[in-house]
């Protein structure tokens, strides 16, 4: 499990700076390779799962997470059996270290839990 996983989203004000392509690069290491950076704005993941009520279950997990931080991803092709998570900070609209935190909790769940498996 990776370190960004016990860390605390912190609120972001729209000034703050987003991460240089250096930063993302090192973060990136930290979670599953699954994970893919695109253009130095956001990280997408897609998760199949075995059918849609795990797909459902999984998706209500990540939302009360996001409640807990206060980051919210978006969910992207939601359908059955799949679902594409898209993190980035949109008062920057880029990527900060809370869109790693996040995926890499995001990452948690998937190791803690069968998912229908």
């Amino acid at each position: 499990m990776s370190h960004l996983s016990s860390k605390v989203c912190t609120a972001c004000s729209g000034d703050a700076d987003t991460l240089k392509a250096t930063e993302i690069h090192e973060h990136m290491k930290d979670l599953d390779e699954a994970w893919e950076e695109k253009d130095n704005h956001h990280i997408v993941r897609e998760f199949d799962f075995p059918d849609f009520k795990s797909t459902l279950e999984f998706v209500n997990d990540v939302g009360e997470i996001a409640e807990e931080q206060g980051h919210h991803p978006v969910f992207n092709d939601f359908t059955w059996g799949k679902v594409t998570v898209k993190l980035y900070t949109h008062k920057i609209d880029g990527l900060h270290e809370n869109d790693f935190i996040m995926a890499a909790k995001i990452d948690g769940l998937i190791e803690e839990n069968s998912y229908g498996e």
